[in-house]
C-alpha cells in the first residue's frame, strides 16, 4: 500500500471518496452515487458546499453532480426513488445544514430504512470543538454535550456515525458504504458532520481515494434448508407464492415466471412486489392482502403453504394476519435478510431470490400443482379482470383516473404513488407490463413522496415516461420539487387528483364510526363550529403553474385521455388536473385491516363500528 498522502479538508476528502465508489453485480458495474442533492446553510456551505464546487470545477473524470433541492425531506424521497429504480445498486447523496435542515431528513431516513432502500445522508452538526457553544440552531441537552439534534437519526438509520475528527472519516465512510451495498442491511446511512470538522485539513492516504468496486453478491441457500423447502412444496396441495420487492431487486422476475410455469403455483404480489409477473400471466393473481384482489385473497385463505419471496410480511400483505386462513398453513420464506426470512415462524431460506428460485426449480423437475387448482387460479383472475374493465369505465372516480393513466402509459413507463386510497386502488387495478413500471411507496406510506420520488425515478430512468399520481392532500404537503424538475429540465407527468380533502382517511374515518371528521377541506361552519362549511376556493392547478409547470385542466374523465396524450407529447414537466368524487366507491378487497375502534362511545356510529371490528378480529391469528 502506498504511503503517499494528499492534504484536503474533510469535506473535500469525503466528496472525492464518494465519487470513486462503484457497485458490481453479475459483472455489470455502475456508480454507487449518481449525484448529490443539497440545500446549503451555515453548517455545510463552507465544508461540503465548497468541496462540491471545487469538485465540479476541477473537471474530475469521476463525477458527482450536484442538484439543488427545495426541501430536505423531499430530496431523500428523490434519492429513494432513484435507488429503487436502480435495484438498490446505485443511489444519491443528500447534504444539509445544521438544525432544521438536518432534522427535516429524518422522515426520509425512516422511509428509506423501512423500505430497505440505500441512501447516504450527510446532515451537518454543531461544532466538535464546542468553542462557540451554543451555536445557531444547536439543541442543548443539559445531560450531555455529546447529544445533538442529529441523534434523532440513530433509530431510523441502518448506519450512524458522527465524525469528531477528520481521520475518523476513513472507517466511517467505508462502514457506511458497506451497509449501502449489502442488500440484507440496506437503508439510510447517516454521517453527521460537525461544521468545523468539515473544513479542517488533514493529510489523507491516497489509497483512501482509489476506485473501489463493491460486489453485490448473490448468496445461495443452505443445502439442507433447500432440501426441506423442496419437500414442503412437494407435499403441499394448495401452495401460493407471495412475491415481494426482493423479487424485483434481485432481477428474479424471469426466473419466477419460469418457476410458476413449471409448477403452476399461483402468485400474489405485495405493493413492492407488483410487477414480479405481468398482469396477464396465467399464474398472476394480482395484489394480495388488505389491498388485494378477490382472486389472490380467496386462494390465500385456502393455501396450505405460503412461499414468501423477498417480502417483509407487512400488515397490509397479511391483512393484519388474517388472510392466510388454512388451519394448518405453513410458511417458506426466501429472503436475503434473515430478519425477514424468520417471520411467520416460517422455514428460513436465506439467500438471493433469483438463485434460490433457480435451485428449487431444478430440484422439482417432475412436480406441479393439480390441474384443477391451477385452473381455479386462472378463473378467479379472469373474473377479477372483468371487474377491472367495468371500474375503468367509471365516471368521476379514482378507478377511472387510474384506468386512463394505465391506458396512456407505454409498456415501460412508470407510475408513482405513495399515500391515501390511491395505493390500494392501484395495487388492485394497475395492469403492469414491466418489472419497474409500478412504483408505489407503501412501506412508510408517506404523503408528499410522490412528486419527489418521481423526480428520482426520472433521473434514474430518463428514457421512460414517469406518471406521478398525487392527491390534493399529498400535493399540499410537498409539491415544491416541481421547481427542481423544471430547473433541471427533468420531465414529469403529474396527474393531480383533486377531491377537496383526504379521501382515504375520510372513508377510514367513516368505517370506524368517526363520520369523516376532519377529512374535508372546508371553511369552518359558524353554526356547527366544525370544518363542514363550503369548499375552500383553492386552485392547485394555478399553484402548479406558478411553480413553472405546464398545466392542463381535464374537465372530466372523458377529457383526461386527451390531456394525458398532450402531456406525453410535451417535453416539459406537465401537471394534468382532474377532479373526482371522494365518496365514489372504490374496488372492494374482501380482506381486513386492523384499525382499532373506540371500545366505548356515545355515538351510534362508533358503537356499530366497534361491533363490526370485534367480528373481524376473530379471523386474526398468530402464525406459530
Amino acid at each position: 500500500m502506498s504511503s503517499a498522502t494528499i492534504r484536503l479538508t474533510t469535506g473535500q476528502a469525503l466528496i472525492r471518496f464518494l465519487s470513486r465508489q462503484w457497485t458490481e453485480r453479475d459483472g455489470v458495474e455502475q456508480r454507487l452515487f449518481g449525484g448529490c442533492f443539497g440545500i446549503f446553510g451555515h453548517g455545510n456551505v463552507a465544508g461540503i458546499g465548497q468541496a462540491l464546487l471545487e469538485h465540479q470545477l476541477a473537471g474530475d473524470t469521476e463525477k458527482l453532480p450536484y442538484y439543488l433541492a427545495r426541501n430536505e425531506q423531499a430530496m431523500v424521497h428523490a434519492a429513494v426513488g432513484y435507488a429503487r429504480m436502480r435495484d438498490r445498486l446505485s443511489t444519491l447523496v443528500c447534504t444539509t445544514s445544521v438544525g432544521p435542515g438536518a432534522t427535516n431528513m429524518v422522515t426520509g431516513a425512516a422511509l428509506a430504512t423501512i423500505n430497505r432502500i440505500p441512501v447516504l445522508l450527510l446532515p451537518s452538526d454543531t461544532f466538535a470543538t464546542r468553542v462557540a457553544n451554543p451555536v445557531l440552531q444547536e439543541l442543548e441537552d443539559p445531560r450531555s454535550y455529546d447529544v445533538t439534534a442529529n441523534d434523532a437519526f440513530r433509530p431510523v438509520s441502518r448506519f450512524f456515525d458522527r465524525i469528531h475528527r477528520p481521520e475518523q472519516l476513513i472507517p466511517a465512510a467505508l462502514g457506511a458504504v458497506r451497509v449501502l451495498t449489502d442488500p440484507a442491511e440496506a437503508g439510510a446511512a447517516t454521517l453527521a458532520l460537525p461544521e468545523d470538522v468539515q473544513v479542517e485539513a488533514y493529510d489523507w492516504p491516497v489509497e483512501f481515494f482509489r476506485r473501489r468496486v463493491w460486489t453485490v453478491a448473490r448468496p445461495r441457500p443452505d443445502r439442507s434448508v433447500l432440501a426441506r423447502t423442496v419437500e414442503k412444496i412437494r407435499t403441499s396441495r394448495q401452495p401460493i407464492i407471495v412475491a415481494g420487492g426482493g423479487v424485483i431487486y434481485s432481477g428474479a422476475t424471469q426466473e419466477l415466471a419460469a418457476f410458476v410455469e413449471a409448477t403452476g403455483i399461483p402468485v400474489g404480489e405485495t405493493q413492492a412486489g407488483k410487477g414480479s409477473l405481468r398482469w396477464d400471466h396465467p399464474s398472476a393473481l394480482g395484489a394480495i392482502g388488505a389491498t388485494g384482489t378477490p382472486a389472490a385473497n380467496a386462494l390465500a385463505a385456502e393455501a396450505d403453504l405460503v412461499i414468501g419471496i423477498g417480502t417483509r410480511y407487512s400488515d397490509f400483505t397479511t391483512a393484519s394476519n388474517s388472510v392466510f386462513g388454512h388451519p394448518d398453513v405453513s410458511f417458506v420464506n426466501v429472503n436475503i435478510c434473515a430478519f425477514d426470512a424468520a417471520k411467520q415462524s416460517g422455514l428460513m431460506v436465506t439467500g438471493d431470490a433469483r438463485e434460490t428460485l433457480a435451485e428449487v426449480r431444478a430440484a422439482l423437475p417432475d412436480w406441479s400443482v393439480e390441474p384443477a387448482y391451477a385452473q381455479r387460479a386462472v378463473e378467479l383472475s379472469q373474473r377479477w379482470q372483468r371487474s377491472v374493465d367495468e371500474l375503468y369505465r367509471g365516471d368521476a372516480t379514482q378507478a377511472a383516473v387510474i384506468g386512463a393513466v394505465n391506458q396512456a402509459a407505454g409498456e415501460r413507463d412508470v407510475v408513482i404513488n405513495a399515500a391515501g386510497s390511491m395505493p390500494g386502488d392501484l395495487h388492485k387495478l394497475w395492469r403492469q407490463t414491466d418489472p419497474k413500471q409500478y412504483h408505489v411507496e407503501y412501506g412508510y406510506s408517506c404523503m408528499g413522496y410522490e412528486i419527489a420520488g418521481g423526480l428520482g425515478v426520472k433521473m434514474a430512468a430518463p428514457d421512460r415516461e414517469v406518471f406521478v399520481l398525487v392527491g390534493d392532500g399529498s400535493y399540499l404537503m410537498m409539491s415544491q420539487e416541481i421547481v427542481t424538475a423544471v430547473a433541471e429540465g427533468i420531465k414529469l407527468i403529474i396527474v393531480l387528483v383533486q377531491n377537496h380533502g383526504f379521501a382515504s382517511i375520510g372513508a377510514l374515518s367513516e368505517s370506524v364510526g368517526s363520520q369523516r371528521f376532519g377529512t374535508s377541506y372546508r371553511y369552518r361552519n359558524p353554526k356547527t363550529g366544525l370544518l363542514d362549511g363550503d369548499q375552500l376556493p383553492v386552485d392547485l392547478a394555478a399553484n402548479a403553474a406558478s411553480l413553472g409547470a405546464q398545466v392542463i385542466r381535464a374537465s372530466s374523465i372523458g377529457d383526461l385521455g386527451a390531456a394525458l396524450e398532450k402531456a406525453k407529447a410535451s417535453d416539459v414537466t406537465t401537471v394534468v388536473h382532474v377532479e373526482t368524487d371522494p365518496r365514489a366507491a372504490g374496488p372492494e378487497s374482501s380482506a381486513w385491516w386492523d384499525v382499532p375502534v373506540a371500545e366505548t362511545s356515545t355515538l351510534d356510529s362508533t358503537r356499530e363500528a366497534r361491533a363490526s371490528y370485534q367480528r373481524e378480529r376473530r379471523a386474526q391469528r398468530r402464525y406459530l
